[in-house]
C-alpha cells in the first residue's frame, strides 16, 4: 500500500482565499433546492440581521474541497485519487457565510486507518474568514480502495 501512515496529524498550507459572491450563493442555493429567500434576496437576508446573503449551510464543501485538494495531491500521503470514495462529510458551523466574505480554509490529516489492503482518511478543515473568524469546521472520510494487487 502506497499510503503513508507518517503523515497523519500533518496540517497544509491555507489554499487560496475563496471570495464569496452573492452569484456563487444563488447558483449553490439553486443546485441544492434550498429555497429560502436569505440566499437569493439581500433585503431577506438583511431583515434577518445578515450583512448579505445568507449561504446555505453546506456551501463551505466549496471551499473545504479545494483545501482537501492538499492533500490528495501530496506525494507523501500516496493517496490514489482514482481509488478514493467519498465516504462522509460532517460540518461543524460558527457562523453564517456571506456574500462579501473571503474564505481560507486549512486542512489537517488527522487521521489514516489502515484496513486490509485499503485505508480510510478522515481530514478536517477550518474554514475562516479575512478577519480571522471561524467560520465552520468540515471533517471528511475518504475510503482509500486497495488495487487489485493488494486486495489479493
Amino acid at each position: 500500500m502506497s499510503i503513508s501512515t507518517e503523515r497523519e496529524g500533518h496540517t497544509y498550507e491555507a489554499a487560496q482565499p475563496y471570495q464569496v459572491s452573492r452569484e456563487a450563493i444563488r447558483e449553490f442555493a439553486a443546485s441544492v433546492k434550498a429555497r429560502g429567500s436569505a440566499h437569493t434576496d439581500p433585503e431577506a437576508a438583511v431583515a434577518l440581521g445578515h450583512a448579505d446573503l445568507v449561504a446555505p449551510p453546506t456551501f463551505a464543501v466549496l471551499v473545504a474541497q479545494r483545501a482537501e485538494a492538499s492533500v490528495v495531491s501530496d506525494p507523501a500521503a500516496g493517496i490514489d485519487f482514482s481509488r478514493v470514495v467519498h465516504a462522509e462529510e460532517r460540518f461543524t458551523h460558527h457562523a453564517p457565510i456571506t456574500a462579501g466574505e473571503t474564505l481560507t480554509g486549512q486542512t489537517t490529516l488527522e487521521r489514516i486507518r489502515v484496513m486490509g489492503g485499503g485505508a480510510m482518511v478522515t481530514t478536517v478543515t477550518e474554514i475562516t474568514n479575512q478577519d480571522g473568524e471561524a467560520k465552520s469546521t468540515v471533517t471528511s472520510s475518504l475510503l482509500v480502495r486497495a488495487d487489485d494487487e493488494e486486495a489479493a
